[in-house]
Parts: C-alpha cells; sequence; structure tokens
C-alpha cells in the first residue's frame, strides 16, 4: 500500500508539473503576445504621428547650456527650499519624457562657437567657429529650418533672445554670413527674412560700424515692420498687428535684455516674451518659434554661478509657457530643449569644500557681476573708493564679510578667509589701478573681466562648492530634451546637426 501511494503521488507530482509548465508557457506565450500587441500598438502610433507633422515647435536654446548649468540650477533650488538639504528640483523641461544627447564640435574646434553650433541646429551643416549658414569656403549658404518651414510650409516664424536680435545663436535662423561680427549685414537679412516676431535685446550697430548708414529700425518700418520699444506697447500686441520687433524697454549691459537676478518685480522676463510670441504666431497652418536664453553663457563667461543659476531658471520658466500650449495642443505640438555648447567648464565641486557643497551661499548674491561692475565698480574709479567702503558693499551684494566684521550671527561659510581676503585686495588693487597685463598669470585669475568682480564671483562660488576651469567654451556634449508629437525621434546620443535632420524628417520640408 505504501509501494503503490508512493506510485500514485509520483505520477500525480508528474501530471502537476506537466500541467504547471504547460500553464506558465500558456501564460508566457499570451504575455509576449500581449507586448506584442502593445509594441505594434505603439509602433503604429509613432508610424501614425510621423505621418502627421507637428504643427507647432519650440526650440528652446540655452546658449553655454548643458548639464552642469541644468544641474546646478536644480540643486540650488532644492537646497534654497530644503534650507540647505541635499535636494533637487527640477526643471519644467527635465521632467519631459524624452531625452538624448548631442555632440557640439564644429569644424575649427572640440569647443566651438555659437555662431557654428546654432549654424549646426539650423541647418544640419559643420562650419567654422564664428560663421553664420555658410560653408568653410564662404561660397555656399545653407538654408535654415526656420526659413524652410516659412518658405514651403507656410509656417509663422518666431526669434526671441534674451540678447541682441542681431547675436549669432538667432542670426543662424535667418542670416547667412562668413562672419558674426557682420551685424548690420545681419540686420539687414532679419529684415528681408519677412519672420513674423522677433523679440530680445537692441540690435548690434543698427547704422553700421561707422555709423553711416541707414538705420535698421527705419528699414524694418519701411519694410512693414512694427517695431515696439516700450513694455506698455508690447502688452497691447496682438496678431492684428501684423510683423513686430519687440526690443526691450529696459536694456542692460550690451544693450541686452536684464539678467533675471537683476530684473525689475514688473519688468518683462523671458517667459513673457514666449507668451506674447504664441498669441502673435498662433494659426491653423502652424509656427515653429526659437527661442534663446543667451545670458546664461554670458554669465559663465564671466564665471558668475549665482548669475547663470538664475537665468538658468528664467529658460525652464520660459519653457512652461511652451508646456501650457502643449497642453492645449498636445497632439499637434512638439518641444525641444537644448543647448549650443557649454561655456565656464561650470562644476559641482571645489576642491576646497571636497565633498560638500553649500549652495544656499549662493542666495546671498543680489546682483549681476555685469551690474555691479557698472553701479558700483565704475564709481570706485570715479572716486577713488577706499577698500573698506567695498568691502561693505561686496558684503550688501554678496554676502562675503571680513573676519574683522563677522558678528555671532555670521555664516561661517560667508566669511573671508586671510586667502581670500588677500586675494580680493590684490583684485582691488588692480581694478584701481586700471592698468592689466593680460599674461597668463593674469588670464588665469581674471580673465578679460574686471579683477574686482570676477574675484568676488569666484570667492563666492568656491565658498558653495562650485567652480569654473575657463572663460570660454567647452566641448562637452549638451543635453536635448523633447515633448510632444515626435519626440521619439530625439532619444539617444548623435551630433547637433542630427537637430535638424529629425525636424526636417518629421515635417517632411526638403
Amino acid at each position: 500500500m505504501k509501494k503503490h501511494w508512493k506510485k500514485v503521488t509520483s505520477v500525480v507530482f508528474a501530471v502537476l508539473l506537466v500541467a504547471s509548465v504547460i500553464s506558465a508557457l500558456f501564460i508566457s506565450s499570451n504575455t509576449q503576445a500581449i507586448q506584442a500587441g502593445n509594441e505594434i500598438a505603439v509602433t503604429e502610433t509613432v508610424a501614425k504621428k510621423a505621418t502627421e507633422p507637428p504643427k507647432y515647435i519650440f526650440l528652446f536654446i540655452g546658449d553655454g547650456m548643458s548639464y552642469p548649468q541644468i544641474q546646478t540650477a536644480s540643486y540650488y533650488l532644492g537646497a534654497k527650499a530644503s534650507d540647505g538639504g541635499v535636494v533637487s528640483i527640477p526643471l519644467s523641461f527635465m521632467d519631459f519624457p524624452v531625452s538624448g544627447a548631442a555632440e557640439t564640435y564644429d569644424s575649427t574646434s572640440f569647443a566651438p562657437d555659437s555662431a557654428s553650433t546654432a549654424t549646426s541646429i539650423a541647418t544640419g551643416y559643420k562650419t567654422y567657429s564664428g560663421v553664420i549658414n555658410m560653408d568653410t569656403t564662404f561660397t555656399k549658404k545653407f538654408e535654415a529650418i526656420s526659413e524652410k518651414l516659412k518658405n514651403q510650409l507656410g509656417y509663422k516664424i518666431g526669434i526671441i533672445t534674451s540678447v541682441n536680435l542681431n547675436h549669432a545663436t538667432p542670426a543662424a535662423f535667418y542670416a547667412h554670413q562668413p562672419s558674426r561680427s557682420n551685424y548690420y549685414e545681419i540686420g539687414l537679412e532679419l529684415i528681408e527674412s519677412d519672420f513674423d516676431y522677433f523679440a530680445g535685446g537692441a540690435l548690434i550697430s543698427p547704422t553700421g560700424k561707422k555709423g553711416d548708414q541707414k538705420d535698421l529700425y527705419k528699414i524694418a518700418r519701411d519694410k512693414g515692420y512694427k517695431v515696439v520699444t516700450e513694455q506698455k506697447d508690447a502688452e497691447k500686441l496682438s496678431s492684428n498687428d501684423g510683423k513686430v520687433i519687440v526690443i526691450a524697454e529696459t536694456l542692460a549691459d550690451a544693450d541686452s535684455i536684464s539678467y533675471e537676478i537683476d530684473a525689475r518685480e514688473n519688468e518683462w522676463r523671458l517667459a513673457d516674451y514666449v507668451k506674447k510670441g504664441i498669441e502673435m504666431l498662433y494659426n491653423d497652418k502652424g509656427f515653429f518659434m526659437m527661442v534663446e536664453g543667451g545670458k546664461i553663457d554670458w554669465a559663465c563667461h564671466a564665471n558668475d554661478a549665482a548669475t547663470t543659476i538664475h537665468d538658468t531658471i528664467a529658460l525652464g520658466n520660459a519653457v512652461e509657457a511652451a508646456v501650457a500650449f502643449y497642453n492645449e495642443h498636445p497632439g499637434d505640438t512638439l518641444i525641444l530643449v537644448t543647448g549650443d555648447h557649454e561655456t565656464g567648464g561650470l562644476s559641482i565641486g571645489f576642491a576646497g569644500t571636497n565633498y560638500d557643497t553649500f549652495l544656499t551661499n549662493l542666495i546671498n548674491q543680489k546682483i549681476s557681476y555685469a551690474k555691479f561692475d557698472s553701479d558700483y565698480v565704475a564709481n570706485y574709479k570715479k572716486n577713488s573708493t577706499e577698500f573698506p567702503d567695498v568691502l561693505k558693499d561686496i558684503e550688501s551684494n554678496f554676502g562675503l564679510v571680513p573676519k574683522y566684521n563677522a558678528k555671532p550671527n555670521t555664516n561661517p561659510n560667508l566669511i573671508l578667509t586671510d586667502y581670500e581676503y588677500k586675494k580680493l585686495y590684490e583684485a582691488y588693487r588692480k581694478t584701481m589701478d586700471g592698468y592689466r597685463q593680460l599674461n597668463e598669470e593674469e588670464y588665469i585669475l581674471y580673465g578679460t573681466y574686471e579683477p574686482l568682480t570676477v574675484t568676488i564671483t569666484h570667492i563666492l562660488n568656491n565658498k558653495s562648492g562650485i567652480s569654473f576651469t575657463s572663460y570660454a567654451h567647452t566641448g562637452l556634449p549638451v543635453p536635448v530634451f523633447a515633448l510632444g508629437n515626435g519626440s521619439e525621434l530625439f532619444e539617444g546620443y548623435y551630433d547637433n546637426t542630427d537637430i535638424y535632420f529629425k525636424l526636417a524628417e518629421l515635417t517632411s520640408v526638403k
């Protein structure tokens, strides 16, 4: 009986085992079938999308912006919100479902410039640094994606920047010049582009290099553009106003839009120009809008971390305006956010702070390097201001405190060490002397910037656990974030010229 029971048990066990295997195979087979079905459905959806190009395309370019600038801004927001905690608060575009990365080298260098990289993004071609939409022989012109969308598909076109409208990056979407410094000629091409909405800083050299040519703003008006220079008039604009050039009412350094850190409470930011651009460009055929956060680059050149962070956040806020539009037109909209190159060799980490960062130190900076130069340093030189008085201004604008002036409640991370105090005094003397020897030692210390100002930001950066390696561009790849119709094409690691080719593929322009 015992043997018989064992035999029955063995048979039952075998049957159950076989049944279990068959069941598992059946479930696995069905699961694979379901997965395959889902993949087919996804593929069909993608294929369907590909036959319906996005009608509304936003291309945001953070000039000088790569992973370090984005991540530093995110960490700063998190540290600020959590009173110094190790927290990351993402910028709007960091939550986009698709991300890729693009190489940025040009025909000149692995550390390229804005003219050539914007040319790559806009046209799909590499060229020399400093060249706008022309080949390396200066004989062939390249047509930008914005021009093709207007000429072939009838899209309305908008160009927005926080720097000058005839600066390198915006120029790559409408101009064709052997040198980015041909500002008057670029301005003429801006007008001839017949694009619908321009907004940003003032035109450079509007009457030519010698000031003897016909004013570009007059030419623009003669060609049918409405030129607006006051914010109250910009606020009243509607799509019925036709072609418009909006110049910021408050112009800062080099006639650009104010740095975010310096902007007054009611002053228009980049996001406001985007919102107005959407209002001006919206139509049934479609539009293309390029938006440049150009002063991220300028702040990084000057090694001013706090100002860089605020302008990177401002770009994120501008992207939010596009996302709000996307939420109303999800099937018709594509939003891309990228950089043209990295500037400054920004790093989260500094030898003097080891594994620590103190990003809340940067909250104490109330003014950009540029505004400190214009509002304070110019007066120091004019009035021969003594160093102790300069230190008072440094404390109120940057939070840095000399030992002798430290109070019991002073943040120890902001008290100047003897080494830092000496560096600051030497820089003050260089600034007050006004004579610069651009030798190797001085360049590494100050670049081409005001010695006092760049030393202040260096010290505050380093005390915060932030450092820069360069006053120029670097060869880092840049991220590409994508949301909306066609976004799946922008996954992966590719060359920056592929951004153009992917847009051309999506829209079927020739």
